[in-house]
């Protein structure tokens, strides 16, 4: 072996997923492999680009894959030494659907796909983790604590939309397809698939597949005179058949037809060849699937011209959401992707408005604050917002503020007919008290922050979680620097919130059952929002204020920073990490069943081991409260 192609094998063994195969393998892979050096600001491939007939790995230097959305350039990951890039021709047909480009000079490795294919093929190690970089295009899904802190940046996850949500969508396919059996001659077959215009056809015992014949079939073995025309279907039958399950998704169905070099799969009706074929997937379903997926329904949000096209959107959305948990795709992905519809959906009610009410007088900025502003609404729950103008001089001050309240009334009607429901304490946009200048928000903050205990009653935590829905961005970064140079050293403010986030009833009782409603429409069940979700999405808020950590205000993903900023705790974080996300998804289940909030968790409709499982979840809850107390010098009573 050449000493270039060792030296690449060397390299490539330190990292995922090659640290997967031996050394022999590697040296087999490394022989192949072209060495791309690129200047500063060279692009390696681009939206729409033909795609290229491998993939790389970054050998030194960075490189940044972006995105163009709204016409602007959106960097979405930063590939570092030993990153993967560019998987994008080994799970689909279409073109690229971002750039690469070199931010230095860099060099790159090209591993050849049809190299390094049939080790994928071998490897489920392997193959698990591209398809997993694939949907979520960060660095290394396997790398937990991500020591390179890539999670600083959130959108990470969004890197490639249109295949991450392919992760998650069921598929269309032909449920009614052709089948013959054993004992049929191909001449049969052949005159059966041209008058039905099909291009397959199973071949089954009992209804039970056990091949598949396709036109290449055809074309290749009998076309060519390998076998006569009278000769019996099985001759030339693909076998054994690759069977899934009916709620198969997209990547699954693309990985399996990878996996295996096939260009159908035979839907059966517990995903073995032992039970009945109910339908056949073709590569084609797979390329008509892509077309409509959850990157298509932002396209169709921004296309929407009133309440009730978008109000449908929202409910397939709810689909997506249910398909994805049945799926067991992590949580914190389905999050990423509803929030950002959710947030689509926002805008372009906000849009809307403007529309009809013609354009503002000032700029503004539309903020969703709360669990949309934290990016953990996956259920309909009620909107919160505030609505923010520049400020303007005082003679126009109140013209000023009468177009924006109009514009706060009309976007909160509008959602409220997509289904988000009024905020019961009228924290949005439209109500007086939370739509003003930026001079008076400014003061408000600063008010909410210096004098806590005086303001306190209006003084709710939702307003430190906020996400810019539309508007002025720069508009949002002012209101973030008055909080955090507020915050600084501001002991009475972290007293006032470390108490608030310790107030709350402990979830389990003395003798370890859950605490459950006494009386009221939910008695008996467990209030899994104020008594588990929320003294964790306190406890997060309360030290990444407290660390200056910026621009994160996801509570999973604030914690998993806070373990790489406070590492001495590091653990007591990630296990907090790990509960919000188990009983996020115990919400999510029981507002799903109910078509609700999931708010109130029903115990007697749980198994043992999901009571369990809830119960262990609660566990880290206790070592935050004592965390809490020990850092800001708490007694529950101070």
């Amino acid at each position: 072996m050449n000493s270039i192609a060792e030296h690449i094998a060397d390299f490539l063994k330190e990292y995922p997923p090659f640290n997967h195969l031996t050394f022999q393998e590697l040296s087999e892979i490394a022989t192949s492999i072209r060495v791309v050096n690129l200047e500063k600001h060279k692009i390696l491939f681009q939206i729409n680009d033909v795609l290229h007939d491998s993939f790389y790995v970054v050998a030194s230097g960075v490189i940044n894959l972006s995105v163009i959305a709204d016409a602007e350039e959106t960097l979405l990951n930063k590939c570092h030494v030993g990153d993967i890039f560019g998987l994008r021709p080994f799970f689909a047909k279409n073109n690229y659907m971002m750039t690469a480009k070199a931010r230095e000079e860099s060099i790159v490795y090209a591993i050849p796909i049809a190299t390094f294919r049939p080790f994928v093929a071998n490897n489920s190690e392997v193959l698990n983790f591209l398809l997993q970089s694939f949907a979520t295009n960060t660095p290394n899904p396997k790398d937990k604590e991500n020591s390179r802190g890539k999670l600083i940046s959130d959108n990470v996850y969004y890197s490639d939309q249109q295949s991450e949500m392919q992760y998650f969508q069921s598929l269309n396919y032909n449920n009614s397809p052709l089948k013959t059996i054993i004992t049929s001659t191909v001449i049969e077959v052949a005159q059966l698939m041209t008058e039905t215009l099909m291009n397959n056809v199973i071949v089954c015992d009992n209804n039970m597949p056990i091949g598949i014949v396709t036109d290449t079939d055809m074309r290749s073995k009998i076309a060519t005179g390998r076998f006569p025309l009278t000769a019996s279907i099985d001759k030339i039958m693909s076998s054994p058949v690759i069977t899934v399950q009916e709620n198969v998704s997209l990547a699954e169905a693309q990985l399996l037809m990878l996996k295996h070099n096939m260009t159908h799969l035979c839907v059966t009706q517990d995903g073995t060849n032992k039970s009945a074929v109910k339908g056949i997937i073709s590569e084609r379903d797979l390329i008509i699937a892509q077309a409509s997926n959850p990157g298509v329904l932002i396209k169709e949000i921004k296309r929407s011209q009133s309440p009730k096209d978008l109000k449908q959107i929202r409910e397939r959305l709810a689909d997506l959401i249910q398909n994805s948990i049945s799926k067991n795709i992590p949580l914190s992905h389905i999050n990423n992707i509803a929030s950002e519809i959710n947030m689509a959906l926002i805008k372009r009610a906000v849009e809307l408005s403007i529309l009809e009410l013609g354009s503002p007088p000032a700029r503004f900025a539309w903020l969703s604050i709360g669990s949309q502003g934290r990016k953990e609404q996956l259920l309909l729950t009620d909107q919160d917002s505030i609505l923010i103008f520049e400020d303007v001089i005082p003679d126009k001050y109140r013209d000023v503020k009468d177009y924006f309240l109009k514009l706060g009334k009309k976007t909160t009607v509008t959602l409220e007919k997509i289904g988000y429901e009024l905020c019961p304490n009228g924290h949005m946009g439209s109500n007086m008290l939370w739509c003003k200048s930026l001079t008076d928000w400014t003061k408000q903050y600063n008010s909410w922050m210096n004098t806590p205990g005086e303001n306190s009653n209006d003084l709710s935590s939702i307003f430190f979680d906020y996400e810019i829905a539309f508007g002025e961005q720069k508009i949002e970064e002012a209101i973030t620097n008055t909080v955090f140079k507020n915050a600084q050293n501001n002991t009475l403010f972290f007293d006032f919130l470390g108490n608030d986030a310790l107030r709350k009833n402990a979830p389990l009782t003395f003798f370890k059952n859950f605490n459950v409603e006494e009386e009221g429409p939910n008695k008996n069940k467990f209030d899994i929002k104020t008594r588990a979700l929320m003294p964790l999405i306190d406890g997060a808020r309360l030290f990444t204020l407290n660390y200056n950590i910026r621009g994160i205000n996801n509570t999973y993903l604030r914690f998993k920073q806070l373990a790489i900023t406070d590492v001495k705790n590091s653990e007591i974080y990630l296990n907090c990490a790990e509960a919000f996300l188990i009983l996020s998804k115990f919400r999510t289940l029981e507002g799903l069943k109910n078509d609700d909030s999931g708010q109130f968790i029903n115990l007697n409709e749980l198994s043992k081991i999901d009571k369990e499982k809830l119960k262990n979840a609660l566990n880290p809850m206790k070592e935050l409260e004592e965390l809490i107390k020990s850092k800001f010098q708490l007694t529950q009573f101070s």
